[in-house]
């Protein structure tokens, strides 16, 4: 979830899901968090120094980006930012959240920095902020335009949310959209949206595990289910449409094609429902070239997303500056590129993009 100037939320788990689950009789105490939480409401420059020994034995050191973390404990109360307990240079504590948010937010960093050499969030060394414990049995985790807001969880269907590596790179990844294309939060840009944040997310894990495309599972929020729950994950990017199938959930409405398209006043106009296109020719595309998902096709999303795209870009624009982006790169990978818009609709055979 991430706020935009107007204040508005974009929530991990989507407004839909909760309203399902406000009116569960199987999960009471869920049911009870999933209503309160439907109705709730440029830094100094950091460095590190890395040493390493060249051919001559001689140590080399080296300057270097480094994250700028804090984290702050709302003590289940719904003021932000809540009371610092753990800074950038402070050892972990005794605080299981605390530590994975931590975690979490350095993965990132260090995803961004990796991958594409962005320097936090705005490419200036943004601190990263993160509040821990909000809420009373709070169902979400949202990026509020400034930090990184955690949930407990209610402990019947949803846990804590720091668990996830996949939410903390998707919710942090709604501050790298904030700063680049600002995709207005409605309709297709708003899926694309939520799309660019998901694949941020699966590559902030995959990153960190050092996972390759064909080994990675592709799932968004694979941990913030409880065993209660029939269900995998939040999203599949490979198979939306798969993620959960539950009694008191329902099924996973996303579509895996633009013959699926939906059509709501919902959900901002469906933004985590249709995101699911966008998610496949992702996954597909970084399969089909192969090796490290955040490398070639992370490398064309990224340019996409920071070359110049609309802040009401559609899906078909959205495709065409990624076939650009590939084509900069060589003929297979835009080819693949257009293999995989096609499979998902958005281009009806793998043509070329659009010079208009």
């Amino acid at each position: 979830m991430s706020s935009t100037a107007s204040g508005e939320r974009h929530g991990v788990v989507p407004s839909y899901l909760l309203a399902r689950l406000a009116e569960s009789g199987r999960f009471p105490k869920a049911a009870a968090a999933a209503r309160q939480t439907l109705t709730a409401g440029r830094p100094p420059f950091r460095a590190r120094i890395d040493l390493s020994i060249d051919e001559n034995g001689d140590l080399v050191a080296q300057l270097s980006d480094a994250p700028n973390r804090t984290i702050s404990d709302a003590g289940n109360t719904q003021q932000l930012p809540g009371a610092v307990v753990r800074g950038e240079d402070d050892a972990p504590v005794d605080d299981t959240a605390v530590n994975e948010a931590f975690d979490g937010l350095g993965a990132t960093f260090e995803m961004l920095l990796a991958a594409f050499e962005r320097n936090s969030l705005d490419d200036a060394g943004a601190p990263l902020d993160a509040t821990v414990h909000y809420g009373v049995d709070y169902d979400n985790a949202f990026w509020d335009g400034e930090r990184m807001v955690f949930g407990d969880g209610d402990g019947e269907v949803f846990q804590h949310f720091t668990g996830s590596l996949t939410v903390i790179g998707h919710e942090l990844a709604h501050g790298v959209v904030q700063h680049t294309a600002n995709l207005e939060y409605q309709g297709q840009p708003g899926a694309l949206n939520e799309s660019i944040a998901d694949v941020f997310g699966a590559l902030t894990e995959q990153y960190a595990l050092s996972q390759t495309a064909d080994q990675a599972t592709w799932l968004i929020g694979a941990e913030i289910f409880t065993d209660a729950v029939e269900g995998a994950a939040l999203r599949s990017m490979i198979a939306p449409g798969t993620a959960y199938d539950d009694d008191e959930l329902g099924r996973d409405p996303q579509p895996d094609h633009m013959s699926g398209f939906v059509r709501t006043t919902e959900d901002n106009g469906g933004v985590h429902i249709n995101s699911g296109i966008p998610n496949r020719a992702f996954a597909l595309f970084a399969i089909d070239l192969g090796g490290n998902a955040w490398e070639r096709a992370g490398t064309v999303w990224y340019r996409a997303l920071t070359g110049g795209l609309s802040s009401t870009a559609t899906f078909t624009q959205f495709a065409d500056a990624t076939v650009a982006a590939a084509t900069a790169i060589d003929a297979a990978t835009a080819a693949a590129a257009r293999r995989a818009w096609t499979t998902v609709g958005v281009y009806e055979d793998e043509r070329v993009p659009s010079t208009d």
